[in-house]
């Protein structure tokens, strides 16, 4: 299957290196879960995959689960799905009068009085800032060889250190370019609109309200949870956690696949905060088009909503058919992309 859109910008861009010594993490454990059928899907499909992995689906309003070397509750990263969650927290605020799409960062974010203060909420929130994926000074390449030779985190800086670097920053036409900083600031700004950080806006406006008890964005390594999985290079390298109050909405975000179950149920019944920023609004290269993070791809009987995420040690994927009213969320402690296997599970749905 061709790769869906987008997914080359989910990651950092990095040298394939790998260190043969360390040995490949083996799979471990049984398979768990509360549907038999898809448990046996899931062992038939993940064949010879390597460390955690998890899977949840939604049909007909029923929720399952299954995983393998983990149980429900513990809690990935989600990567860039994180994004999308802000996009509903983002459509939640305009919805509730706290923000409009014409708001400007400069109004909400210390960020000098450049170009960077003058770009609307609406531009970040369908990649249309003319920002670039990472903001300047922040020395990505010696941050990329950090993170492929030794496992570090690329991405623990603070919300000072970003407002800094974002200052610093230029800014291009505005055309459709995927940007993890412009994702940052609008999570950042949306909760200066609030009052808050944006863990709590987190927590007070999405998990709460929906009960997703094991979901969470944590700003240091000190603030994992008790169930908080490791994560792992396709090779088997230990990663470390992407921690980071900057990173938060943009990539920062963990989810058991319990709570990312039930955040799909609450998007195809309408009672997910924010749920209308899975309607497209612009389009982005062919058909695909975007709402506010989510991209949606016409497909040959049906209507794709979805976005994925990744990072050093974590893969994720959520997609939804609005129409037939199912969904799918596939969560993996790896790197290697999870796109395809959540595509598969997404179109037995409709088959089944």
């Amino acid at each position: 299957m061709r790769t869906l859109p987008g997914r080359e910008d989910a990651r950092m861009a990095h040298p394939r290196m790998y260190d043969d010594a360390d040995p490949p993490l083996k799979r471990v454990g049984d398979v768990h879960g509360d549907s038999s059928s898809l448990q046996a899907w899931l062992a038939d499909a993940a064949g010879s995959w390597r460390g955690a992995i998890a899977v949840g689906t939604v049909a007909s309003g029923a929720c399952a689960t299954a995983t393998i070397s983990a149980a429900p509750e513990h809690d990935f990263e989600i990567g860039s799905i994180s994004k999308a969650i802000t996009g509903l927290l983002y459509a939640d605020s305009i919805t509730a009068g706290v923000l409009e799409p014409g708001t400007r960062l400069g109004e909400l974010l210390e960020v000098g009085k450049g170009p960077v203060a003058a770009i609307a909420v609406s531009e970040l929130a369908i990649h249309r800032s003319g920002l670039p994926r990472l903001p300047k000074g922040i020395s990505a390449s010696r941050r990329t060889w950090d993170l492929w030779r030794h496992g570090s985190n690329p991405y623990g800086d603070t919300l000072s250190e970003l407002l800094v670097q974002a200052s610093a920053t230029g800014v291009g036409r505005p055309r459709y370019r995927y940007s993890n900083l412009g994702f940052e600031l609008l999570g950042h700004a949306i909760a200066s609109a609030h009052g808050v950080r944006y863990v709590d806006l987190l927590r007070t406006r999405m998990t709460e309200p929906l009960g997703m008890d094991g979901t969470y964005a944590p700003y240091v390594v000190q603030d994992l949870g008790a169930r908080a999985l490791p994560g792992y290079s396709r090779r088997g390298r230990v990663r470390d956690a992407w921690t980071g109050e900057a990173l938060a909405p943009a990539g920062g975000v963990r989810a058991t696949i319990i709570d990312m179950t039930t955040l799909t149920r609450a998007l195809l019944d309408g009672t997910a905060p924010g749920v209308d920023a899975l309607d497209p609004v612009a389009r982005v290269a062919g058909p695909a088009s975007i709402g506010a993070a989510w991209m949606t791809v016409p497909r040959k009987d049906s209507t794709l909503t979805w976005h994925n995420g990744g990072t050093g040690g974590f893969s994720s994927w959520i997609g939804l058919d609005r129409e037939r009213g199912s969904g799918a969320v596939v969560l993996a402690a790896t790197s290697r992309s999870v796109d395809r296997l959540g595509t598969v599970l997404l179109d037995g749905l409709a088959a089944s």
